[in-house]
């Protein structure tokens, strides 16, 4: 059985030199939460909708409890 101290012994310090310059990240998709290269409209679109359906529903909840508020009292 692997215990902690195992672990701790067999690992390595994966460190670079000072002068050594980064690596340069893979080539890849952007993902969810990072920039795309060039934003389209269909983008703009999403991000949009993503952020003005919230907002409609909540007033559109508010309007509906507020309307039943009050014909409850009549």
């Amino acid at each position: 059985m692997t215990t902690a101290e195992d672990i701790i012994e067999n690992e390595t310090a994966r460190l670079r030199p000072a002068g050594v310059p980064a690596l340069k990240p893979a080539q890849q998709p952007a993902g969810p939460f990072e920039v795309a290269a060039k934003p389209s409209a269909r983008d703009a679109l999403v991000t949009g909708l993503l952020v003005i359906y919230p907002a409609f529903a909540a007033v559109a909840a508010i309007l509906a409890g507020l309307f039943l508020a009050g014909a409850s009292s009549v």
